[in-house]
């Protein structure tokens, strides 16, 4: 190993790949702050560029910064105008919004680029250490895994529900798994319940879906409540992260990371389900206190899907580069990328052409270290949107939020969905529905669709589930995260009712 990374440091270093590695990062970062462009579309239009270098490792450098630069800046548009950048980001959106209104968004940003940071490095050094022991590690996981991975996902839905909210919350997921059978079936390629609407047969957009569900219900709620003169949001307050700040998200981005790498590198895991669980998983551990804070700002709440996202990021590079096997949409790009470039990702890609492997695992080095660099101290004037007069900031919302829907299925159709669900959505969120679990619902929907269907193929029922011992598993976690808040709260009225008692 220590062979391959003086090799990989060698190739990274050179003039043409550092210059690859910056160029990547820069245009990442921006693609990523565009509400719903994010990284699939960016590498592909620039695959012929790198394919016409014709070095299989500077080409491999550029995509792969284009694409955690993507995740490290989407989280701007998620904190200050509420409209996700890229599917990654949703979560952070949950608490850095809130932040952002309460006159926070340049610690905001601050947090998002460490905790980023943080993750994308932490990511780095366990792809160097673990690759070759995880690829076979990957392997294990088949369909009815990844169902009970999804199922987990989804038990885990009460982490975004405030105080009482747990009803409301289940009916928006119900709501969301609705939603994602729309379109062709798992088991049946027949489109269902398109209302025969051509458009519809391959489901609803998840770009769409994500706009119409914060960003413009943000808009609508700019124009229906007026801005009062001197608010918070109108200030730009200290950027910086205090000891106790530091020493209070230190756990989670130790946690987040190692768990956040560890999704990424399940194939079709990827950043956004990673960003989620992280947010759960986080909400979940923290005192009762702390838990009441998550949805109106919480510094935790921010941190763990940032670091979640980008060590995700990292994490989707062992199934690519060890199996051949591509973890998510972006990767399956960058695999046609390096097919196109001669280069044969598997198993033996580490022994005969060390060179690419561990080059871009130094690069990953070398990039989150020059997107710190490029993004702290941007922080101040990116945080200046706020102050833009709200006739001015609403219609660069609305464009971005239209603009993104169309070019993410280039579908004239999107627009009158994103409007339709757009409208629906900000009288839920009026009724104070929670709309974080009707997204989650819908994402991990279909997932968890698919890999059931082949599961009952497979096994002819149901059987599956206590003949893998990996699948009871799972399944155990996800009735304890289904438990585990009724379990709390009862603790905590016990105790309260012990108070009273004894006063």
């Amino acid at each position: 190993m220590l062979e391959g990374l003086l090799i990989g440091l060698q190739t990274a270093m050179s003039f043409q790949n550092l210059a690859m590695v910056i160029a990547g990062c820069l245009i990442g970062t921006f693609i990523g702050m565009l509400p719903g462009l994010g990284p699939m579309s960016i590498i592909a239009i620039m695959i012929p560029i790198a394919i016409s270098m014709g070095d299989p490792s500077a080409a491999l450098i550029l995509l792969a910064g284009v694409y955690y630069g993507a995740i490290f800046g989407g989280s701007t548009s998620s904190i200050l105008l509420n409209a996700p950048g890229v599917a990654g980001t949703v979560a952070s959106s949950f608490d850095g919004y809130p932040m952002a209104r309460q006159g926070k968004a340049g610690k905001a940003l601050t947090i998002a680029a460490v905790c980023s940071f943080a993750g994308g490095t932490i990511g780095a050094v366990l792809l160097m250490v673990f690759a070759p022991m995880l690829s076979s590690v990957a392997l294990l996981f088949h369909s009815a895994e990844y169902f009970a991975l999804m199922v987990v996902g989804l038990s885990a839905i009460a982490a975004f529900a405030g105080t009482g909210q747990v009803a409301k919350a289940m009916i928006m997921t119900l709501l969301g798994l609705i939603m994602a059978t729309v379109g062709e079936g798992a088991l049946f390629n027949l489109p269902r319940f398109t209302a025969g609407i051509m458009d519809l047969q391959s489901g609803f957009g998840f770009i769409t879906l994500a706009m119409a569900m914060f960003a413009l219900p943000e808009a609508l709620f700019l124009v229906l409540k007026p801005k009062v003169a001197g608010s918070a949001e109108d200030e730009i307050k200290d950027l910086r992260i205090s000891r106790a700040e530091a020493r209070s998200i230190a756990p989670v981005v130790g946690r987040q990371s190692v768990q956040g790498f560890f999704i990424g590198v399940l194939p079709g895991a990827g950043a956004t389900i990673a960003s989620f669980l992280g947010y759960a998983v986080e909400r979940n551990l923290a005192t009762k206190e702390e838990q009441a804070e998550f949805g109106k700002g919480s510094i935790k709440g921010l941190a763990a899907p940032e670091t979640a996202n980008n060590a995700a990021c990292t994490g989707s590079f062992v199934p690519l580069l060890t199996l051949g096997i591509p973890g998510s949409g972006t990767t399956a790009i960058l695999l046609g990328a390096l097919i196109a470039l001669n280069v044969s990702p598997g198993p033996r890609l580490m022994i005969d052409e060390p060179q690419i492997f561990w080059a871009v695992i130094m690069s990953m080095f070398i990039g989150n270290l020059v997107l710190l660099i490029l993004n702290l101290p941007l922080i101040p004037y990116i945080a200046k949107v706020l102050s833009i007069p709200r006739n001015f900031l609403i219609p660069f919302i609305l464009f971005f939020t239209l603009m993104g829907a169309y070019i993410g299925q280039n579908n004239a159709t999107e627009l009158l969905i994103l409007v339709g669900f757009g409208v629906c959505a900000t009288a839920l969120k009026f009724a104070d529905y929670p709309l974080a679990p009707l997204l989650i619902g819908f994402i991990l929907g279909g997932i968890l669709e698919n890999n059931f269907a082949r599961s009952m193929q497979l096994y002819d029922g149901v059987s599956f589930i206590w003949e893998r011992p990996m699948t009871l598993g799972l399944l155990v976690i996800a009735a304890i995260l289904i438990l585990l808040p009724s379990y709390r709260a009862r603790i905590a009225k016990r105790k309260a009712e012990g108070v009273a008692d004894g006063d």
